[in-house]
């Protein structure tokens, strides 16, 4: 019997997320893995992002005080994803509870 070696889950998602999703997800993806740099650990613990349509950015959340917390930091949050994402690509996020 052979050991497998584990995977960090950064080198799955992106080929996961681009099988099951449609083909203009693909920013999303980009948005998945810069996230928790961008973000910061408390905010990355708490929010993933969803669906990226057009210049939209839906980031789900683990509770109504969170999205409330975040909606205060929003234009903080959209700058440093837009500046991780090397352009002004996200230009509104809104923030809703839902599955991390």
């Amino acid at each position: 019997m052979s050991v497998k070696e584990f995977t960090h889950i950064g080198q799955v998602l992106p080929g996961a997320m681009k099988k099951y999703r449609r083909e203009s997800d693909g920013e999303l993806v980009r948005i998945w893995a810069l996230w928790d740099q961008a973000v910061g650990p408390a905010v990355a613990e708490n929010a993933r992002p969803a669906a990226f349509r057009g210049d939209l950015l839906i980031v789900h959340v683990t509770s109504s005080p969170w999205v409330q917390q975040l909606r205060f930091l929003k234009h903080e949050i959209r700058s440093k994803v837009n500046s991780a994402l090397g352009g002004e690509m996200v230009r509104d996020i809104r923030f809703r509870v839902g599955a991390l």
